[in-house]
């Protein structure tokens, strides 16, 4: 039974070598169907673990108040309400009077994204991010300290001259020395670094280790640019208490933009988790369509292998009247261009499952987002290329096993 298989894969292999250029382009065939399954899954997979690690580090128990909410968009082709920006009087008037319990509010405002920083006679290049915060910012926002030690109260409220940075900002001017209590400069302004965050990486080409922390009051004097919008975030540390802390939230900062009770909000508000589950959302309709395309092509790659075997069965109708002659049963004929057709939607599944792989990688490389092995498109493409072959195969071995010898013989 086994030499009988073996023999029979033989053949096949010898039959593939036999029209090379025909098996080479029914591959490429389906092969491209299985590059755009796989290589779109793999883009997609990467997109969705890179955002979702960022906003999940931030917790499910945290919301943020902002300018817009995240899905404000035209409707109806009119021009959506123009929101003010988040004042320093907001945020200040905020962090004062919300008490609700079991929460912690972080305040936080971009002075520049094109920042030198100096130290000694070693500079960067002008593409420093640099941040006004409060103590709560790093907590609140997911972030974590790998040398030293977080900004606390009282350097945000005596305006301290000290700065944590990030991880690539350190490799950039300190990374032959011990960078805790060096001294850098931000516009002329002395800074001592107290804490280095822990590397975080970077989210559609914004590196979010190539930045500084500056305690808040000290950075205003600094960036002193008219209509700054600042960021509030507020943590809670019992997940059950986060609707209750929403609605208080939402009544102060009404409050506070002296919104009478008929007036729609003129800020947004959004939690860590519904921005991952939009995010669950858009990457599912990408998947779709990726399945979909990939079944527009795998369905024409079925046709071409078919047709492939028709042909291959038609040329080698004498074969398989000489081997009928001496003796090969229906199943062993059938069974030989049945395993012709597997070799052949493997090799295509394979190629594309290695392209659309390639594909994948190149893509987070590229956007430079975490790659992710698309282990489930891997297994969808491998059982797709042999249905893909059964469903091709399964006709020509049939048709190849109910030849008449006699008439088999005869064929010029």
């Amino acid at each position: 039974m086994f030499s009988l298989v073996r023999e029979n894969i033989r053949i096949a292999f010898d039959s593939i070598r036999s029209q090379l250029l025909r098996t080479i382009l029914t591959v490429l065939i389906i092969a491209i169907g299985i590059t755009a399954l796989v290589g779109i899954l793999s883009a997609v997979s990467a997109l969705e673990y890179t955002i979702s690690s960022d906003f999940s580090s931030m917790g499910a128990n945290t919301f943020n108040i902002q300018q817009y909410e995240f899905n404000t968009q035209r409707q109806n082709g009119e021009k959506q309400k123009v929101n003010p920006v988040i004042s320093y009087r907001d945020v200040k008037e905020f962090e004062e009077n919300y008490s609700f319990p079991f929460t912690k509010t972080s305040i936080s405002f971009v002075g520049t994204t094109l920042a030198e920083i100096k130290y000694d006679n070693v500079k960067t290049d002008p593409e420093v991010q640099v941040l006004g915060i409060n103590e709560n910012y790093i907590t609140n926002s997911g972030l974590e300290i790998d040398l030293g030690r977080d900004l606390n109260y009282f350097d945000v409220q005596n305006s301290n001259n000290v700065c944590v940075i990030g991880s690539d900002l350190r490799k950039a001017l300190l990374s032959n020395v011990n960078p805790i209590n060096k001294t850098i400069s931000i516009r002329g302004a002395k800074f001592k670094v107290v804490g280095v965050l822990k590397e975080k990486g970077a989210t559609f080409g914004n590196n979010q280790d190539l930045r500084v922390l500056l305690p808040l009051q000290k950075a205003r004097t600094i960036f002193t640019n008219p209509n700054i919008n600042y960021s509030l975030s507020v943590k809670t540390d019992k997940k059950d208490m986060l609707a209750g802390a929403q609605d208080e939230a939402i009544l102060l900062f009404r409050n506070i933009r002296k919104l009478n009770p008929v007036e729609e909000n003129n800020f947004g508000l959004e939690r860590s988790d519904d921005l991952i589950n939009r995010i669950a959302t858009i990457t599912g309709v990408l998947e779709t369509i990726a399945w979909i395309i990939s079944i527009i092509t795998i369905f024409g790659s079925t046709i071409a292998l078919l047709n492939m075997m028709l042909v291959s069965v038609t040329e080698r109708t004498r074969e398989i009247g000489v081997r009928k002659a001496l003796g090969a049963k229906r199943s062993t004929i059938a069974f030989q261009f049945f395993i012709e057709t597997i070799i052949i939607g493997q090799l295509g599944g394979i190629l594309g499952i290695i392209l659309g792989i390639l594909l994948g990688f190149i893509f987070a490389a590229i956007v430079e987002f975490t790659f992710v092995i698309p282990w489930t498109a891997m297994i969808a493409a491998t059982i797709i290329t042999f249905v893909v072959a059964v469903i091709s195969g399964s006709y020509p071995a049939n048709k190849a096993a109910r030849l008449d010898p006699i008439e088999s013989l005869r064929y010029e």
